[in-house]
């Protein structure tokens, strides 16, 4: 930890604060005022012209004061409300200025009268806050400012600090020009463009350096933070035109978030994922034991799906990468094609439609039939496949399946043991099964010629799982009445050309793999699944993981915590253990789960710690990925 005599001199608006104080003052002194927002937004632009150094700061402050309309009984209500304000990765490290209390100082073109109140509760006393003063008339109206202060002047900041005359080094952190010309000066040594609330292309650009958070600002000084590595620091890369609220989500707590509207081939994404930690995608990127190793920092890959065909779960596993997935986000997005589906081929509506497209009128009730009491076979009874059967049965559907599992019935649905007992009996049989490699062509010709004659076929769940061949030549013999796919062998990485055999046929539905695509769908795995990535890069928790063991963890706010992933071989906990025994470290918590081939361990513990446990921890036998949370 530097040790180094330094100060750090902190900005208040839009700094320790995520708003301008005399922004939310106007909101309140003007509720009434039939032109508020005119006028809020003549204070918003006065103060930006007066931060960016386009008037003098002395202008500016007169100007606003002037609108504000302000009395002294107003402030109590402006620092309720600004106590309510204060910036979040500023709250979240309470501690750096208790710690560091005698070190940290408060310069702003503020007021006192606001700026102490809010800063006492951070242990900043109101003689290292300097800030300009109100002046009131007698029945307590805002009636100007100290003029004599420095602070009320063009470059105000710069006189201030020559006036303290602190010793060793000085850090400026702020997000206004006014902030960046103390460094400019020569009276500051480095200067932090901050720009968690608000960021100025005139302050960012001259920067030593820019902190989107406190975290960024007390990394670069090694100083005591809540965690250990900063968020915007974690980049997270989003493929194939994810959800935008995914990118919302995860830009909003911190991560730097970078989205690619197409699936990339293996080389790009090599390329591509060298310093990412996290990867989103869909089903048309397909993530490799090449693409994992040579994803030095990849902590994270997340599927915006249901299916985890396309990664390399074991690579993963291995190289510890957690896989996260989205299993229940569009069930009844595919659930409600499927139902509309069965309605369109058992009334022949397709062909119908097609025919008026094509000039002709063809009433006609032959092929037409209501689902109403008919028999509805679902093979594969997972959380699509219930969801159907509830539905269904809705609908008066007489419902049967099947499972390799045995699988608790839902409603009056009947289970069937044998698949070819219920494709004898099924009117209509429709397809939930997994991606499992073992279910390649597991429909095929055997058992298409099982099925009734003149039943019908639902396809939406892998495109490997049906033989297009022997579909064909039931739908073309009349075997099968009619066909609804939505997947198919092999599908192209982006929207463009397509061909399948299946194409031209009568009373065949065919849709582009758009069984989960609802903007009700995207919207939910844009938020599931992005919940699960900051469930567990933030507190290390892999419930829900694909290829991990799971555990659920409580959060600590006053210990470190520390998450080794290791082989699954005997003497790793004992090792650990003994490491952190020999370090005189007490631990809090503990929590380990495995499998057969992974261990996950995390340790909670509440004292500081010597940084060479780290690397000993790192060196044990067997560790694959290690961590300091916080």
């Amino acid at each position: 930890m530097n040790t180094k005599k330094r100060s750090y001199v902190f900005d208040f608006d839009s700094t320790l604060t995520k708003v301008e104080a005399l922004d939310v003052l106007a909101e309140i002194t003007l509720t009434n005022n039939p032109n508020k927002n005119a006028i809020i937004q003549e204070i918003i632009d006065i103060t930006n012209l007066g931060i960016d150094g386009e008037i003098s700061f002395t202008e500016s402050l007169e100007r606003r004061i002037q609108l504000l309309k302000a009395n002294k009984a107003d402030l109590s209500s402006l620092v309720n409300a600004l106590k309510k304000q204060v910036s979040k990765s500023i709250e979240s490290n309470k501690s750096f200025f208790e710690d560091f209390a005698e070190n940290i100082y408060v310069i702003s073109c503020g007021f006192k009268e606001f700026i102490d109140p809010i800063v006492k509760e951070y242990n900043i006393p109101s003689e290292r806050v300097f800030a300009n003063t109100f002046e009131f008339a007698r029945d307590g109206e805002i009636i100007g400012f100290d003029a004599n202060n420095p602070l009320s002047k063009h470059n105000g900041k710069i006189q201030c600090l020559k006036d303290m005359n602190l010793e060793g080094e000085i850090q400026v952190i702020g997000d206004g020009y006014s902030d960046y010309v103390t460094r400019e000066a020569g009276i500051a040594d480095t200067f932090f463009a901050y720009t968690e609330n608000v960021s100025r292309e005139k302050t960012t650009e001259n920067a030593d350096h820019i902190a989107p958070n406190l975290d960024e600002f007390l990394y670069v000084n090694d100083l005591p933070r809540n965690i250990s590595y900063p968020k915007n620091r974690i980049k997270i890369l989003l493929l194939e035109n994810v959800h935008s609220d995914a990118f919302k989500k995860l830009s909003k707590d911190g991560f730097t978030v970078e989205t690619v509207s197409k699936s990339l081939s293996e080389d790009e994404l090599i390329e591509k994922i060298k310093d990412v930690h996290v990867l989103g995608i869909r089903s048309k990127t397909n993530v490799t034991k090449r693409v994992i190793e040579a994803a030095e920092r990849l902590m994270v890959v997340s599927a915006f799906c249901i299916g985890t065909k396309q990664i390399d779960l074991e690579a993963c596993k291995e190289n510890g990468v957690v896989v996260f997935n989205a299993p229940y986000s569009n069930t009844r997005s595919v659930v409600e094609l499927a139902i509309g589906e069965i309605i369109m081929l058992m009334r022949s509506v397709f062909q119908r439609s097609t025919e008026i497209h094509n000039g002709q009128w063809n009433k006609t009730a032959a092929g037409s039939k209501e689902v109403r009491g008919k028999k509805l076979g679902i093979v594969g009874y997972g959380n699509i496949g219930k969801q159907l059967s509830i539905l269904a049965e809705a609908l008066g559907m007489d419902v049967c399946y099947y499972d390799v599992e045995d699988k608790l019935a839902l409603g009056n649905a009947t289970k069937i043991d044998e698949l070819s007992e219920l494709l004898a009996v099924s009117d209509v049989v429709t397809l939930h099964v997994d991606d499992n490699s073992s279910n390649k062509n597991f429909f095929g010709e055997k058992e298409i010629s099982q099925m009734k004659d003149g039943a019908h076929l639902v396809n939406l769940s892998r495109g490997f799982v049906v033989n297009i061949e022997a579909l064909v030549a039931a739908l073309k013999s009349g075997k099968l009445a009619g066909a609804a796919v939505d997947v198919y062998p092999e599908e192209p990485r982006k929207n463009g050309e397509f061909y399948t055999d299946l194409k031209g046929l009568s009373n065949v539905i065919l849709t582009p793999h758009v069984g989960g695509s609802t903007e009700e769908a995207q919207r939910d795995i844009a938020d599931f699944v992005p919940s699960k990535i900051m469930a567990y890069i933030n507190s290390g928790n892999t419930v829900d993981a694909v290829n991990f063991p799971n555990i659920r963890l409580p959060r600590q706010t006053k210990a470190h915590r520390f998450l080794h992933i290791h082989k699954n071989v005997p003497g790793v906990m004992a090792k650990i253990n003994k490491v952190l025994a020999e370090y005189n470290l007490n631990i809090i918590g503990q929590y380990l789960s495995t499998d057969s081939s992974v261990g996950y361990v995390i340790t909670d513990l509440d004292k500081e710690y010597n940084t060479a446990v780290l690397e000993e921890l790192r060196k044990i036998d067997g560790t694959i990925k290690f961590r300091v949370l916080y």
